[in-house]
C-alpha cells in the first residue's frame, strides 16, 4: 500500500477520507478528539505543498436524506481549526455533494482546507453506490484514506470511489499507514509471551478474532460480559449475567484449542455483582462459584485484577481489546481502570484497540504510556481476525 508521501501531490486537490466518528455529551460537545489529532499530520502534509483540500467523514448512524443538527459535523470543523493552529479558516460545507459544497471547493485556493458535511447524511455512502462515489471523486485529483477506522465497511468513500483514481493517484494517509503496519507486525512476529486481553460485552463480536488469537499467543486474560459465556460453558452458575447460550459450544472448543496448543487460558475468579444494573443498588464482591440466582456480574472482582497482573508480569507484547466491565459506571470500573494502570506499567509493547478501550485508557490517564492506540476497533479486530479490510485492498 502507497502513502501519500509516496504520490506527486504539489499544488494538487486532495480528497482525505478522515475518521471524525468523535464522541460528543449531551450538549454536543466533544469528550475525545484523539481520532481528529490523529489526521493532523497528514493534513498538515498536504497542507505545506499548497493541496486544495477537501475533507470528509461519517458520523453515527444519521437517516439518510435527514439533515439533523446533532449529527453535523460542524462542532469537529471548529476543533479542527483549534488543533491545527492555522490562521485562515476552515471552510464547511452546508452539505456533502450538493450546490453548496460545490460552490466552496470551486474557491479553494492553495492550502486552503474545506470538510464536506456528514457523508451518511446521502444514502449513496453506505449503498456503496457508484454514482456518488464518482460525484464525490470529481472534487479532487489524488484520494487519500486515512480512515483506519471506518475501512472494514464497503462504503463509497472507501470503497467505490477508489475505482475513479489510478495507483499514481490514490494512497493511504500516515495514519493509515502506521495502524497497518502496528497490527501487521505484532501479529506476523511479536516478541513472546505474547497474551492477548480480550474484554466487551458479547462473545459473538469477538468470536473470529479470539479463535485466530489462540493460536498466535502464549496466554489469553477474558473479561468483561463476554467472560460469563465462557463461565457458564465450564459449568458455573452466572445468575443474571449476560451470557450469549447459543455459544456456548463455540466457548468451549475456544478454550479446548487453547488447552491443545499450550496456550495459558485466564478467566475471572470472582466478580462485583449486582441484583439490578445500576449504580445505586446493592454490590458483592463474590467468587464466581457464588453469584447468587438472579444477579449479574458487572465487573471483575480484586482477586481476578491480581490474578490478571501476575500473569501479564512477563509479558513482552500485550494487545488489549474491550473493558473489563461497565466501566461507563464508576462503580463498575475498578477492573479496566485497574487492567489499564497493569497494563501500562509493564514494560511489554502495548497496543490498544477499540474505542472503549481508549476510552479506558484516557480516562486511567494511561494513554501516553501505551505503546500504541489505535484509532479503530471494528478495523483493528478484522486485523486480529486474520480478513483484509476492503479500504486497504481498494488503495492496492
Amino acid at each position: 500500500m502507497k502513502t501519500v508521501k509516496d504520490l506527486d501531490i504539489d499544488g494538487k486537490r486532495v480528497f482525505i477520507r478522515c475518521d471524525f466518528n468523535v464522541p460528543k455529551d449531551e450538549f454536543g460537545n466533544i469528550t475525545d478528539d484523539r481520532r481528529i489529532r490523529e489526521a493532523l499530520t497528514t493534513i498538515r502534509y498536504c497542507i505545506d505543498r499548497d493541496c486544495k483540500i477537501i475533507l470528509a467523514s461519517h458520523y453515527e448512524r444519521p437517516k439518510a436524506g435527514e439533515y439533523e443538527a446533532k449529527y453535523s459535523l460542524v462542532p469537529v470543523a471548529k476543533r479542527l481549526h483549534t488543533l491545527l493552529k492555522i490562521k485562515r479558516d476552515i471552510f464547511m460545507a452546508e452539505d456533502v455533494i450538493g450546490e453548496d459544497a460545490q460552490a466552496k471547493a470551486n474557491a479553494l485556493e492553495a492550502g486552503d482546507v474545506l470538510l464536506l458535511e456528514n457523508l451518511r447524511y446521502e444514502e449513496g455512502e453506505t449503498a456503496n453506490d457508484a454514482d456518488f462515489a464518482s460525484k464525490l471523486a470529481d472534487f479532487a485529483d489524488i484520494y487519500i484514506n486515512d480512515a483506519f477506522g471506518a475501512s472494514h465497511r464497503k462504503h463509497a468513500s472507501i470503497d467505490a470511489i477508489t475505482k475513479f483514481f489510478d495507483s499514481e493517484h490514490k494512497a493511504g494517509g500516515f495514519l493509515m499507514g502506521k495502524e497497518v503496519n502496528f497490527f501487521s507486525k505484532i501479529l506476523q512476529n511479536p516478541i513472546r509471551p505474547f497474551v492477548a486481553v480480550v474484554g466487551g460485552s458479547k462473545v459473538s463480536g469477538k468470536l473470529e478474532a479470539l479463535t485466530n488469537l489462540v493460536t498466535k499467543v502464549d496466554k489469553v486474560i477474558i473479561g468483561g460480559g463476554m467472560a460469563f459465556t465462557f463461565l457458564k460453558a465450564q459449568g458455573h452458575e452466572v445468575g443474571n449475567s449476560l451470557v450469549e447460550d447459543d455459544l456456548l459450544q463455540e466457548a468451549r472448543d475456544i478454550m479446548q484449542k487453547a488447552q491443545d496448543l499450550g496456550v495459558k487460558f485466564y478467566l475471572p475468579v470472582d466478580v462485583v455483582a449486582a441484583a439490578e444494573f445500576s449504580e445505586n443498588t446493592t454490590v458483592k464482591f463474590v467468587p464466581i462459584q457464588e453469584i447468587p440466582k438472579g444477579w449479574m456480574g458487572l465487573d471483575i472482582g480484586p482477586a481476578s485484577t491480581r490474578l490478571f497482573r501476575e500473569a501479564l508480569n512477563d509479558a513482552q507484547t500485550i494487545i488489549w481489546n474491550g473493558p473489563m466491565g461497565v466501566y461507563e459506571m464508576d462503580r463498575y470500573s475498578k477492573g479496566s481502570m485497574a487492567m489499564s494502570n497493569n497494563i501500562a506499567q509493564t514494560h511489554a509493547t502495548t497496543i490498544v484497540g477499540g474505542g472503549d478501550t481508549a476510552d479506558v485508557t484516557q480516562r486511567a490517564g494511561d494513554a501516553d504510556e501505551m505503546t500504541f492506540v489505535s484509532t479503530g476497533g471494528g478495523a483493528s479486530l478484522k486485523l486480529i481476525e486474520g480478513d483484509t479490510l476492503p479500504g486497504i485492498e481498494a488503495l492496492k
